[in-house]
């Protein structure tokens, strides 16, 4: 399980200080899915940072009873000066696993070839989240975070990550934002949305759509 106890995350201004988290509390269980809808820059990210222990909140406890990965589309736990392939051999060494079988994997998986002899500084955006999925993928945790990885890669690239996600992690439990709709209703049994700082959920999706919808609303007013 993971639990929030009254988290607040607020960030240093011109202005003074900016309130992104207000009193964020909520559990999430052994193969929960949880789907969190919210404008941009409601501060989506900076909660699954917080989840993952990325960052750590200004104030309140997380509680992590169970192993957590990385936001899957982030590419931020990286050595830049190392090629692809030499972070998938020392992320094996950190976790205990076999370099080559990952290695393997990872090839095969992002399709990224001669690209994963270079240095990850070298890597566009959208390389660098394939090589994190991938490398997310040879490491098994209890809680996969997901942030847009759905925004990533190509038709073929997409139809991976469902599989090796929602078919062969099926008992994971996953935290997941996307602004695709159509993927937090389809894999989500839990809904949320995060506004103004805020978190609010709600017994089903088509509820929260309509909150969501709402808040879109007053903020282009």
């Amino acid at each position: 399980m993971i639990r929030l106890d009254h988290v607040n995350k607020t960030y240093p201004t011109r202005d003074g200080s900016r309130v992104i988290l207000n009193d964020i509390s909520f559990e999430l269980g052994r193969g929960e899915k949880l789907g969190i809808l919210g404008r941009n820059g409601a501060g989506k990210s900076t909660l699954v940072r917080l989840v993952s222990g990325a960052e750590r909140p200004t104030s309140g406890e997380i509680n992590r009873m169970m192993s957590v990965s990385w936001p899957l589309a982030f590419g931020g736990a990286f050595q830049n000066t190392l090629t692809g392939l030499d972070n998938v051999r020392f992320i094996s060494r950190i976790y205990r696993q076999h370099a080559k079988d990952n290695i393997d994997f990872v090839y095969e998986f992002t399709e990224l070839g001669a690209y994963l002899r270079e240095p990850v500084r070298n890597y566009s955006s959208g390389m660098r989240a394939r090589l994190a999925f991938a490398i997310s993928m040879i490491i098994e945790f209890d809680c996969y975070l997901i942030d847009e990885i759905t925004a990533v890669g190509d038709a073929k690239f997409y139809e991976k990550c469902e599989i090796e996600l929602f078919e062969r992690r099926r008992d994971r439990a996953m935290l997941i934002i996307s602004h695709d709709l159509d993927y937090v209703r389809k894999h989500c049994q839990r809904f949320a949305v995060l506004n103004d700082g805020n978190l609010v959920f709600y017994p089903d999706f088509d509820q929260a759509h309509e909150a969501h919808l709402h808040n879109l609303h007053i903020g282009e007013g």
